[in-house]
């Protein structure tokens, strides 16, 4: 290496500039300028004249832009170096066509990033111990990025996947007293010919069983990602997050899973930066848009779509740094029971729709005038348009727009846009049901989640309930468990429960990688899955997460053995469960006598704190347990950490005192 780096140099590289003359013109000062302001606003304006910003248009307002770029794209749009994930590749894009926006306005721009990883690429990986607790890790270095920028009057944030996306609206709606705008990132595009992102990530579980071969899962490995851009073409947590993101009045009206580097989803941007402007110059702040009626239209269209479980997470989190009243699981129980699902799209269908199929037939506006009938959206909330929710609705109802994407989706793919988003009672016709159904029992005092809809409706019986009955096959980590599918030690029937997966042993780590082998195996719709980790967004079958409390928390789970036996039942037409643990073959027990067992009983002696978990990962474990943990979307409520560290003191204090 030395002999490199001393070598072959040139004479421009020995020959350096040790001066340059510096911008033309002047900065825009005035006597109380330079008299009252902060020293920072002064020298800031040296550096925007620095950097190559026309110096007399530094008195304009200045808005800060956010985004989750990550990776460098070279001028002929391909990547010079990588990032994580699609999702955030052409961000820049979106950035750099608001920005010019921004410019003819007179706005001054200002654009800071704050890049996220993937969790398709984390999964079955240590990758994923931090990929929860990133959320909150983005969310405060965003926050710390808008304070340091003192000067701008507004933000943008532009975003799009699991972590990222979440993450900028938790750092945007803290702003209670600043207009914020945010523009959702949109999806890749599915493949001519292909399987999409979500299948594509079985490909080794199904090689492993003799599914497919080694030439069919290079091929369609490589060709998954049809474009640069996006987030997965699946509604999984990324998609999930933009429809919210929309719902919450934070995106314009129809902005939401837009086909990424399209001239429909640079002009959001674009309008995205008038619209911001129009709203520094009304005067409407973030505070006046998300609001406890907002939070609630959000829930509402979380249903409609059949959404991520994920969302239980990340909406109380956003709710709670906006001000918020905190969505309780009653909460999001009352709104599956009142809403129905109307959208037809991957992983829950009937009809696997990719995600810009349900842009094209008119996205979240659309959904919403299908539900009009029902009375249950609050249409008085404010939006980022200016306008409200209703006059929104009005507005694309009668647009161009409205009816030309859905003639375009059928001259392109020979789909009706009904058959995406449909009519409420069509959508009953077709068997399409609630969401989210939240089981509760002596395994789990405190709740469970499952997607009800995206269980198989061929091991369903005919009054619409799930059941299953057996012996348990117990795991304590992913890992055992993924390999107990992969050389066969999972047959059809089982019952599996993988424990420690929960904040404090994993990070809160999402499965996928068991609940898609299950899929996509021809024996995994007849196979139960309970764990206290989470999942991915696209995850389907009788796969029950969230279990709490968690394993390493003396929750009840982290209790179960080999062989126990347990029943879990779910009614998907009246979106209630039960999982309990009823004893064993040789002794069983009622329900009752079965919690008193597991109290009896220690933890499982295999469950741990992974070896591998990061500190970081541990503290933020430790932190949003104490602030009330998944229920409450783990937040990090200060109030609440602060006591307790001051109770703690007080505690050690005495303890020392008695051992002097």
């Amino acid at each position: 290496m030395l002999n490199v780096l001393f070598s072959n140099d040139k004479d421009t590289v020995l020959k350096p500039r040790t001066k340059a003359a510096g911008p033309e013109g002047a900065l825009p000062l005035n006597h109380d300028l330079l008299r009252y302001s902060p020293s920072g606003d002064l020298f800031g304006m040296t550096m925007d004249a620095g950097i190559g910003w026309d110096p007399s248009c530094l008195r304009d307002a200045e808005v800060l832009i956010l985004s989750n770029l990550g990776g460098m794209r070279g001028f002929d749009g391909k990547p010079v170096a990588l990032t994580y994930h699609t999702g955030n590749f052409e961000l820049g894009m979106l950035v750099e066509a608001a920005s010019r926006e921004f410019a003819k306005e007179h706005i001054t721009p200002f654009a800071a990033y704050v890049t996220d990883p993937c969790d398709g690429r984390s999964q079955g990986t240590h990758a994923m111990f931090d990929s929860l607790p990133y959320r909150n890790d983005s969310a405060m270095v965003l926050r710390r990025l808008i304070r340091s920028l003192p000067t701008a009057k507004a933000l943008m944030g532009v975003a799009t996947c699991d972590k990222g996306l979440p993450g900028m609206m938790m750092a945007l709606v803290s702003c209670h007293d600043k207009p914020v705008i945010l523009v959702p990132g949109g999806t890749t595009l599915p493949p001519v010919e292909g399987e999409d992102t979500g299948k594509v990530q079985t490909i080794g579980a199904r090689y492993a069983n003799n599914e497919i071969s080694l030439e069919y899962a290079a091929a369609v490995g490589c060709r998954s990602c049809a474009s640069a851009g996006g987030g997965c073409h699946f509604l999984g947590t990324a998609g999930t997050s933009q429809v919210i993101a929309e719902a919450l009045g934070l995106a314009l009206t129809h902005s939401a899973l837009a086909p990424s580097g399209e001239e429909i989803w640079l002009k959001i941007a674009r309008d995205s930066a008038i619209a911001l402007k129009d709203l520094l110059l009304k005067g409407i702040k973030v505070k006046d848009i998300v609001t406890d009626k907002a939070i609630e239209n959000a829930m509402i269209m979380h249903a409609a779509f059949g959404g991520s479980t994920n969302l239980l997470l990340h909406l109380p989190a956003i709710a709670y740094s906006a001000g918020c009243k905190i969505p309780t699981m009653d909460d999001w129980n009352r709104i599956n029971l009142e809403v129905p699902r109307i959208v037809s799209v991957n992983p829950n269908g009937p009809i696997p729709h990719p995600t810009v199929r349900a842009f094209l037939s008119g996205g979240v506006p659309e959904a919403m005038l299908k539900l009009r009938r029902l009375n249950i959206l609050h249409e008085d909330v404010m939006t980022v348009t200016g306008m409200t929710l209703g006059e929104n609705l009005d507005c694309f109802e009668d647009s161009e727009r409205r009816y030309a994407l859905k003639r375009h989706l059928k001259e392109e793919d020979g789909v009706d846009a009904d058959d995406v988003i449909m009519d409420i009672d069509k959508a009953k016709a077709c068997g399409l049901t609630s969401t989210i159904t939240f089981p509760k029992g002596n395994i789990a005092p405190e709740g469970a989640v499952i997607k009800s809809t995206a269980i198989d409706k061929s091991v369903i019986d005919s009054d619409g309930v799930y059941r299953a009955k057996g012996p348990i096959k117990v795991f304590v980590s992913e890992e055992e468990a993924i390999k107990a599918i992969k050389d066969g030690t999972i047959v059809k029937g089982d019952i599996m429960c993988v424990i420690g997966g929960g904040p404090l042993g994993t990070g809160m780590e999402e499965t996928y990688q068991l609940t898609s082998a299950l899929k996509y195996l021809p024996f995994g719709k007849y196979v139960t899955l309970l764990t206290d980790a989470r999942f991915s967004g696209v995850s389907t079958g009788a796969c029950i997460g969230h279990i709490g409390p968690e394993a390493l928390a003396e929750g009840p789970i982290g209790k179960l053995r080999d062989g126990d036996i347990v029943e879990v039942e779910i009614d998907t037409v009246n979106l209630s469960g039960t999982i309990n643990f009823l004893g064993t073959k040789d002794k069983p027990l009622t329900v009752k006598e079965g919690e008193t067992e597991l109290a009896k009983r220690s933890i499982h002696p295999k469950v741990k704190p992974h070896p591998d978990l990061p500190d970081d990962t541990a503290l933020w474990a430790a932190l949003q347990t104490v602030s009330g943990g998944t229920a409450r979307g783990c937040v990090y409520d200060v109030k609440r950490i602060l006591q307790v560290l001051e109770l703690g003191q007080k505690a050690l204090k005495e303890k020392e005192k008695l051992n002097a």
